[in-house]
């Protein structure tokens, strides 16, 4: 009997990874944040994360339809980036607008260049963009954590996230005072205002250490991002620490964690050498502290990963490696 010889284009590794089993595991690793979250602003997290993901699928399904394609919606990858979208958000938005936001997460991120694998950018920061960049007041209206976890009610702030309220003051004022209306642990714990997933610090690293534990995710990009936001922020901190936030309040605050763990980390838009994951990591916490120390913005993490998503094709190209015997052109 004759056996058929089957040709396929490289690489030829086989793996008993799927796409789902990845998704799924990244939708779990996001579950400690979603807790967090939904306990800390209530009922209205949980609507919006759930929202996030009933449009995103919706408009996924849509438009493989509408495309001829087979239509995944099973593979999870439109669920991951409605939850990363959720998480984004502040737990005061309306409900038309996290429908606009997956609009463009799915369709103008990620649909229109031929869907999975194929999108340049991170879905769901280009959903979070476009919304932060046409709806400023409705994406700036924060809400404070009605419940903590360790603390019960807490009223630590109000008005503005530790970020958002360190610009302003500094813009007004000139210098930081001695005492700053929260601290770290309440950072770590996730017991000051901010985005649904971005609060609790803690929550974001048990997240990332099980993608991590998982080597769902090379570690090089999250750590050469946040070690450099840290290196960065903390020279200026330590030569006038009176006009410059304390460089592990960065770590803390803001969408640094779930950006590093979550977004950079995304398989299709970051670099797949380690060289390139290195420049690259260390390029988007580069950005993310001159927008955080200069820029008009509080917050500059989307705008970073973004930027890099961009470079990435440049990155693959200078860091690759050079074939055994091949003759480097002049």
């Amino acid at each position: 009997m004759k056996e058929t010889l089957i040709l396929s284009s490289s690489p030829h590794i086989k793996s008993p990874e799927t796409i789902p089993s990845i998704m799924f595991q990244v939708c779990l690793a996001l579950l400690p944040a979603v807790f967090v979250g939904v306990y800390s602003f209530g009922a209205r997290a949980a609507w919006i994360i759930l929202l996030a993901i009933v449009s995103s699928l919706f408009f996924e399904a849509a438009a493989q339809k509408i495309m001829k394609r087979p239509i995944a919606i099973r593979d999870g990858s439109a669920c991951v980036t409605a939850l990363l979208l959720a998480l984004n958000l502040p737990p005061t938005v309306p409900w038309w607008l996290v429908i606009i936001g997956s609009f463009f997460a799915i369709i103008i991120g990620k649909q229109v260049y031929g869907g999975l694998g194929h999108n340049p950018f991170n879905p769901a920061l280009v959903g979070r963009v476009v919304l932060l960049i046409s709806f400023p007041v409705q994406m700036t209206l924060w809400a404070f954590p009605t419940r903590t976890l360790f603390s019960g009610v807490t009223d630590t702030l109000s008005g503005a996230t530790p970020l958002g309220w360190t610009k302003t003051y500094l813009m007004t004022h000139g210098s930081l005072p001695s005492t700053l209306p929260f601290n770290l642990s309440q950072l770590f714990l996730g017991q000051t205002g901010g985005c649904i997933g971005e609060i609790s610090a803690l929550a974001l690293l048990i997240g990332g250490g099980y993608l991590l534990w998982k080597k769902i995710i090379p570690w090089i990009i999250p750590v050469s991002f946040v070690a450099t936001t840290f290196f960065i922020t903390g020279l200026f901190w330590m030569i006038h620490p009176q006009q410059y936030l304390n460089p592990v309040a960065h770590i803390f605050s803001g969408g640094l964690l779930i950006g590093a763990f979550f977004m950079a980390t995304d398989m299709v838009t970051n670099p797949v050498t380690n060289l390139g994951m290195l420049l690259f990591g260390i390029g988007c916490g580069l950005l993310t502290a001159i927008i955080r120390l200069f820029g008009g913005y509080p917050e500059g993490v989307s705008f970073a990963i973004l930027l890099m998503n961009a470079m990435t094709p440049l990155l693959d190209r200078w860091t690759r490696p050079r074939v055994f015997g091949e003759v480097p052109h002049s």
